[in-house]
């Protein structure tokens, strides 16, 4: 009986291992699957003139000189700086409405509040070419054709960030808002004071993606902007990449790595408040 409890013990370890083993296999892949294009842009924008961006994985004469050049090839500035204006809009303002929005749908007791909710989720189904249109119709009837104010509008508040905030709002323990209000708070106190410092992460989330949607944005502001001097960072690349006398590739990925390094700059300053807001969000929808 002995015998046969060890043996059975050592297959249940054996398996146990090869679960393992295959759960770190699968968590290799996908990091490489992940994180391989970003490293060989990476690489690429570290080879040297003569070198074969096909040939080899790791630059045989490493340099900087491409991020140079890429300044020197087109105004890269600039269109940082109007991406940046964008994308500080587009965080503010998602900041601001979506926590609005989702603490009044967290609420109860006002008429019409299940029907708003359903509305809004309803608009998530809709892909953003289904109004790209009228989007324009509209921002050309209000004269922000051509303008940064005009990129910024569509995306002044996402209906998914308002669900974030919604859900970050619904976990707040109720013990803290009665207390608040046996205190003698009012509505917009117990806003300011109680849920939005209680859905810090939730809030880092909305900033987070925020920011991502606007730096990333191509579309819509080719959509929108004419005038290269409006341009923002990610038609500039693209003005770069489609230049007959730049086309190289060297140049190209030096110029998404430097696309690419605000948003991890950020990612990585509000990391602690990111995972936790999607737990937060997790909680209660």
């Amino acid at each position: 009986m002995s015998g046969r409890a060890a043996t059975a013990g050592r297959g249940g370890a054996g398996r146990r291992r090869a679960a393992l083993a295959a759960r770190y296999l699968t968590l290799c892949l996908a990091l490489v699957v992940t994180t391989g294009p970003l490293a060989w842009q990476f690489l690429t924008s570290l080879r040297g003139r003569g070198e074969n961006v096909y040939e080899g994985v790791l630059p045989a004469e490493p340099t900087l000189g491409n991020y140079v050049r890429v300044a020197e090839s087109f105004p890269l500035l600039p269109y940082t700086a109007n991406t940046l204006v964008v994308a500080a809009l587009a965080v503010t303002s998602n900041l601001v409405f979506a926590a609005m929005g989702g603490y009044a749908l967290s609420r109860e007791g006002w008429r019409g509040r299940r029907a708003v909710f359903t509305v809004l989720t309803a608009t998530l189904m809709f892909p953003f070419e289904s109004v790209m249109i009228s989007m324009f119709l509209t921002v050309r009837g209000m004269g922000l054709v051509d303008t940064l104010v005009g990129v910024w509008l569509p995306g002044a508040v996402s209906v998914l960030n308002i669900m974030i905030m919604r859900a970050a709002f619904l976990a707040v323990p109720r013990e803290l808002e009665e207390a608040a209000v046996l205190d003698g708070a009012n509505e917009w106190t117990r806003f300011t004071r109680v849920f939005v410092p209680s859905a810090r992460g939730a809030l880092a989330v909305v900033c987070i993606t925020s920011f991502m949607g606007a730096w990333d944005d191509f579309l819509w502001p080719l959509i929108v902007l004419t005038d290269s001097e409006h341009y923002t960072l990610q038609l500039g690349l693209k003005s770069l990449a489609g230049a007959t006398t730049v086309n190289d590739q060297r140049l190209i990925a030096a110029g998404a790595m430097a696309a690419l390094l605000p948003m991890m700059l950020l990612f990585l300053a509000l990391q602690r408040f990111f995972f936790r807001g999607v737990g937060e969000g997790a909680v209660k929808v």
